[in-house]
């Protein structure tokens, strides 16, 4: 029932729309309405307002970072281990991925991910981080350092010497990280990916 009871709550947690909150606070469109129609903060930039964006990036990093940290916390006291904490995070993830909230339409993921990795070990999020930023700021396609990110992820969490339900966790949410991107890859093979910065006339 613990167990149960913290799934649940963590799934709940990352499925907070930070992407639609923010601009509705900022009264803007729905992020859902314009450029890649995608409730994340790479789609928030594409209007503009750079706030909002870095509100919404930091918005779904914290969900991450805040379950698995939560998650540590109940375990603790109620005597679960570290499968149960790492189950939680990927309950978070997946929460960003098909949010209730947003009839499970939910985003890539990217942020989410990132701030689980943060819970899980700081340096296997700021490993993970840099290589997102490099990538980035080299080739300026979020979606190429996303993917590059995530295959590096699981390799990471193996170098550190992660707990082995830590590294299975990991690499589920890098597979499906990938799995979320397939349009982006098409779109980086022919050519026509959006870079990073880059605004939609519908925005």
């Amino acid at each position: 029932m613990q167990l149960a009871l913290l799934l649940a709550a963590a799934y709940l947690l990352g499925s907070i729309p930070f992407a639609v909150v923010v601009s509705r606070l900022f009264g803007m469109a729905d992020p859902r309405t314009y450029g890649s129609g995608n409730p994340g903060a790479t789609n928030v930039l594409r209007s503009g307002n750079k706030l909002a964006a870095a509100l919404t990036l930091l918005g779904d990093a914290f969900k991450g970072w805040l379950a698995v940290t939560l998650a540590a916390s109940f375990a603790a006291s109620q005597g679960l281990d570290m499968p149960a904490i790492a189950a939680a995070g990927l309950a978070a993830f997946l929460g960003h991925l098909f949010p209730i909230f947003l009839g499970f339409k939910g985003g890539k993921g990217v942020a989410t991910a990132a701030g689980v990795l943060l819970g899980a070990s700081g340096w296997l999020g700021l490993a993970t981080l840099g290589t997102w930023l490099f990538v980035a700021f080299t080739f300026r396609y979020s979606s190429l350092a996303a993917l590059s990110a995530a295959l590096a992820a699981p390799l990471f969490s193996a170098l550190l010497g992660l707990d082995n339900t830590w590294i299975i966790a990991v690499g589920c949410m890098s597979a499906l990280l990938i799995w979320r991107h397939k349009d982006n890859i098409k779109r980086l093979r022919s050519g026509q990916e959006g870079r990073i910065g880059s605004k939609k006339k519908s925005a």
